[in-house]
């Protein structure tokens, strides 16, 4: 779970590279899909925090966050659909996700559109623990 500080400098380098109101931007406002992030506005905000926080994470790092130790062939099925244990995983990185109503539903190539302010501030978390070990 973030702090506070981690949480506001989240939300500050948001506001910054997409120039929103920080109104905005709450911890459950969702990067992709509320806020309209690209790819590069996601490397422009990880960038911002590596600057303030000292945290380096990689866009790509994110994707692997989300999908844990779940091998790529096995988070989607073939017809694209999130598998039950990939379900289960996002459950576990996005709590706030309604898992029961996605089921059977959800898109591999759409999960990214459900990550918030939040979640990456717990990922920033993470990362930051798991470097000063």
């Amino acid at each position: 779970m973030a702090d506070q500080e981690t949480l506001a400098a989240v939300t500050r380098a948001v506001v910054e590279a997409l120039s929103v109101p920080e109104s905005e931007v709450q911890p459950g406002t969702t990067l992709m899909d509320e806020l309209g992030a690209e790819s590069i506005d996601l490397l422009d905000i990880l960038f911002r925090l590596e600057r303030k926080l000292g945290v380096k994470i990689k866009a790509a790092d994110v994707s692997a966050y989300i999908q844990g130790e779940i091998p790529e062939g096995d988070f989607g099925g073939d017809d694209g659909i999130v598998t039950p244990a990939a379900l289960g995983q996002i459950k576990r990185i996005m709590p706030q996700v309604d898992i029961e109503k996605l089921a059977g539903n959800l898109e591999s190539d759409q999960v990214m559109k459900l990550f918030t302010i939040e979640n990456l501030a717990d990922m920033v978390t993470a990362r930051a623990s798991a470097a000063a070990r």
